[in-house]
């Protein structure tokens, strides 16, 4: 594989990892806002996991 196609492929994993941890960060601040401290335990478990 081409080193271009490479690095294209890394900045792409690299930018959906960043954009999941922020759809978590947003949720978990939902979850708090709303007190529902079973899904902030689940959201802050998941950021462990991307982290």
């Amino acid at each position: 594989m081409s080193q271009n196609k490479l690095r294209a492929m890394s900045a792409a994993k690299e930018l959906h990892k960043q954009n999941i941890q922020r759809n978590i960060e947003h949720r978990l601040e939902i979850a708090k806002a709303h007190g529902d401290q079973r899904l902030i335990r689940q959201l802050e478990a998941e950021m462990r996991y991307f982290s």
